[in-house]
């Protein structure tokens, strides 16, 4: 029908528009970002150097720009151009060819929109790709018109394709990924056939065309990785093309501004990031040489852009989902190729190339990660990636291996750190290209199951075989005992056991897992380091400031734990699925509860604040609700005290506690010291909920704050009973704001307003609806300019307002000034109290700051007393605010110093 309609219309029109919608579709590790990328905004051309037959296959982990003289760029026009020893009859063959991750298919996705839209190749009428894992499914023969005519139905009886007179010059044909498909130019295997009518096997038509035997005049545009440059003879090639990534910062740059800085979503907190980046990416760092295949540079944006850009629109994304997402656009559905003449058996039992990936480089990982090592030796890399090769194919296996896809993992330290004495001095190492990606493959090799005990491989082989041999030997007793009802059968279901006996060591693996997990995250010595997204993210910009002298070897790793968990969610199992990679439900359930049990016993010991903000991130990353929900129900308080918190910080808090039910209530939530802003505290507004005590002391809060805040006190679903916003810049018209909800807010029982700009008439205006809120117990309104006059007003609640004065008679706590006149006021010693209680968590700075004002309104007072008995008293109270102020660690105030 379609055809039918479009009968009028050229069809090399039509098959420019559809090419168009085809190439512009983006993956789906694209879309999870929002759809902020498009293939026409995030396209930066890679290094593209034309190279001569002997050096087509430089030394690999080599940088084009750093061997000697300069390369000169060539682009996409330039691959046609006429070469006179080739011919001009002939169409030319070109072979454009490059490791995994330095972007074949970026390269060929723009090629073929420029042509569509008649800005590129425009010397060719007609562009026919082809995708060589598509053909090399192909198990019936057909000739090459039907094969155009059944990928691109509109190009079915296109005169180009005829094969009369010289028309197939206007024609290019492109195949994406020729090391997918086995070819073999032998004329014994692989007939020659000038038709193009004629039916022949997929590989046949390639080979043909490739020989100029089959339409001689048209072009063809091959793309392959290194492994398989050799599959196609010298002869038939008319120019070898390698992309090299991007070779200098400039590009990086160039590559991360277009999608980082979209116009819709430009300013100056991406502007910074990307100066950051560039600045760490022009030293010689691991980052900068991962870079240079833009793969990585995918990686590394998608990285920042969780780190940086998460908001509760944007659809879930987790750290282990983007590198999940990452391997499958590199390495989706590949198997290790198997060798020519191979038959389907033997295709079938081929194991995915991402599986191979994980017994090999990922064993090497987790040997790196258990012995807290970043580098490795070449020796090291020939005793885990080599393995124990034996037959020819596995061999051959192991070479495509190493040439295409080890290199895209490992590359050299340039300035490796040494585990080993003076005798590894000036040996080669190698690192992974980036440091979270030894913890994932670590984290993957240990969820699958790969790192088996002697016990448990013996077991599963004993299990494995005599469960193939108990059905007929079962069937054979069952028979036999009808005729001689011996007890002596009852020996042979002895069998029934191994199977049993397997599965429990099986389940004790799983436990064994879960135990692992539970005590990396907890690691005593990593008690002091910052919390896991800060380390990821210092990874990527860098540290600034006085660098380390030294490197140190054993690092902490972190994420590996982390990963491990987000890898048992079911949508990056769906994704490892589809890379061969399977983890089992049942896997799954017997790690997690085994885990719930070892995090609430670890939960029990006192935790550190970072630690407690890693086990949320893997709280976050497992993405289970009910999971989640058993942990927090073991926790009565979240001290993230002094974690620097960031929008993925805060919504990692607010999606954990999310899990819990409405009436799950938290007894402290400390946020103190955060730097939480007035839009961070927006996006944690719905956690607030969820606790009896909130800690919001030393932020950034300012007036308009007051105001989530206050229907925070409004909302029925809450319970707060002590708010703390003690130094925080609320002024005056904030509190007003906050102090809107006291009336009908029933909850609140402790409020400290400690040095927040308040004044003489917030003073005033709190103290008019005060005795409107009929459960408050402490107001504490220290350091807040508060005059003589106000402060009076306020002090009344000391004692209570007489009923007959329109009070309640209620006794208030109300801590306003150190003085009340030439006096020291009762608040003195509960004000000091509050420093001293804090002194331990507020930056020691900041507890001298707050020290120096309390002890000039003594020497003050001191000075306008004339008693001198009082003035023996001043000098009581002074020495012991300075002993406060000469000790690193404060003692306690003395219970009463009157």
């Amino acid at each position: 029908m379609e055809l039918a309609e479009e009968s009028g219309v050229d069809p090399i029109e039509i098959h420019r528009r559809k090419l168009a919608l085809w190439f512009s579709h983006l993956p789906q590790e694209e879309k999870q970002f929002g759809g902020y990328f498009s293939p026409e905004t995030m396209h930066v051309d890679p290094l593209i150097v034309e190279r001569e037959p002997t050096e087509k296959k430089g030394p690999l982990n080599t940088i084009p720009s750093m061997q000697g003289s300069p390369i000169s760029n060539m682009t996409v026009e330039m691959l046609f151009e006429p070469r006179v020893e080739w011919g001009g009859a002939r169409g030319l063959n070109v072979m454009l060819y490059g490791a995994v991750g330095t972007g074949k298919n970026t390269v060929i996705r723009k090629l073929v929109l420029d042509w569509c839209a008649g800005t590129a190749l425009t010397q060719f009428k007609l562009l026919i790709p082809f995708s060589c894992e598509d053909l090399s499914q192909l198990t019936r023969s057909t000739s090459l018109q039907d094969l155009v005519g059944r990928k691109y139905l509109h190009l079915r009886r296109i005169p180009l394709l005829s094969g009369e007179g010289d028309q197939a010059k206007d024609i290019l044909f492109l195949f994406n990924g020729m090391e997918k498909m086995n070819l073999d130019f032998r004329i014994s295997t692989t007939e020659l056939c000038s038709d193009p009518g004629e039916a022949l096997p997929s590989g046949a038509v390639v080979v043909n065309l490739l020989r100029k035997y089959l339409l001689p005049e048209a072009s063809v545009l091959v793309t392959t990785r290194l492994s398989a440059l050799d599959s196609v003879p010298q002869k038939y090639v008319g120019r070898y093309v390698e992309i090299c990534g991007f070779d200098n910062p400039e590009r990086q740059r160039a590559y991360f501004t277009s999608r980082l800085l979209q116009k819709h979503s430009a300013g100056a907190t991406r502007e910074a990031i990307i100066d950051l980046l560039y600045h760490n990416l022009q030293r010689e760092s691991r980052l900068s040489r991962a870079c240079y295949l833009p793969s990585y540079c995918w990686l590394t944006c998608a990285t920042l852009h969780f780190l940086h850009f998460t908001d509760a629109q944007a659809p879930i994304r987790t750290l282990t989902g983007i590198y999940t997402s990452f391997l499958r656009l590199n390495f989706g559905g590949e198997v290790l190729g198997v060798g020519r003449g191979a038959d389907s058996s033997a295709l079938e039992q081929q194991d995915s190339l991402m599986l191979y990936v994980v017994r090999t480089v990922g064993k090497l990982a987790f040997d790196g990660v258990t012995n807290k090592r970043i580098s490795f030796s070449e020796n090291e890399l020939e005793q885990w990636v080599g393995g124990k090769t034996k037959t020819d194919e596995e061999l051959r296996q192991l070479a495509v291996f190493r040439t295409d896809v080890l290199d895209f993992f490992l590359v050299p330290a340039p300035h490796a750190p040494h585990a080993g004495g003076p005798e590894d001095e000036g040996e080669q190492r190698y690192v992974f290209a980036v440091p979270a990606m030894q913890e994932y493959l670590a984290a993957l090799y240990v969820v699958l199951g790969e790192n088996k005990s002697a016990l448990e491989k013996l077991t599963q082989q004993m299990s494995t075989a005599i469960g193939q041999v108990h059905e007929d030997v079962g069937a054979v007793v069952n028979i036999l005992s009808k005729f001689i009802p011996l007890r002596i059968f009852a020996v042979f279901n002895l069998l029934k056991l191994f199977p049993q006996l397997y599965e429990r060591v099986l389940s004790h693996s799983k436990g064994r897992i879960a135990r692992t997990m539970a005590a990396e995250m907890f690691r005593t010595e990593d008690s002091f380091n910052e919390d896991v997204l800060d380390q990821v993210e210092q990874g990527l910009l860098g540290l600034h400031g006085p660098q380390p002298e030294q490197h140190d070897e054993r690092q902490p790793f972190e994420l590996y734990p982390i990963f491990m968990g987000g890898l048992l969610h079911y949508g990056n199992r769906m994704l490892l699925q589809q890379l061969g990679c399977s983890i089992k439900s049942a896997t799954v359930s017997q790690i997690t509860r085994a885990l719930r049990k070892n995090l609430i016993r670890e939960l029990n010991k006192p935790q550190p604040p970072a630690e407690l903000m890693d086990l949320l991130v893997l709280l976050y990353e497992f993405q289970n609700p009910r999971l989640t929900a058993e942990i927090l129900s073991s926790m009565r308080s979240i001290c993230l005290r002094n974690v620097r918190m960031t929008p993925l910080k805060c919504f990692v808090l607010s999606s954990v506690l999310s899990c819990t039910t409405a009436s799950y209530r938290l007894e402290k939530l400390d946020l103190s010291s955060c730097h939480l802003t007035h839009d961070l505290l927006e996006m944690l507004w719905p956690t607030f909920r969820h606790t009896h005590h909130l800690n919001l002391q030393f932020n950034s809060l300012g007036p308009e704050s007051c105001i989530p805040l206050r229907d925070l006190l409004l909302d029925c679903r809450s319970d707060i009973r002590s708010l703390e916003l003690c130094d925080n810049p609320l002024q005056e018209s904030g509190v007003h704001t906050l102090l809107e909800a006291l009336p009908q807010d029933q909850s609140l029982r402790h409020l400290s307003l400690m040095h927040t700009g308040l004044g003489d008439h917030g003073a005033r205006l709190l103290a008019t609806v005060l005795h409107q809120h009929t459960r408050l117990q402490e107001l504490n309104v220290a350091y807040n300019n508060i005059g003589d006059s106000a402060a009076l007003i306020l002090s009344l609640y000391v004692h209570g307002v007489p009923s007959d004065q329109g009070g309640s008679g209620r006794r208030v706590q109300v801590l306003a000034s150190v003085m009340e006149g030439s006096d020291l006021s009762e608040s003195w010693h509960p004000i000091l109290s509050v420093i001293t209680e804090n002194a331990s968590t507020w930056d020691r700075q900041r507890v001298r700051e707050q020290l120096q004002v309390f002890l000039r309104d003594l020497e003050w007072g001191r000075q306008q007393q004339p008693s001198w008995w009082k003035r023996m008293h001043f000098r009581k109270v002074e020495r012991v605010v300075r002993r406060m102020m000469d000790k690193d660690a404060p003692p306690r105030p003395p219970a009463n110093a009157k």
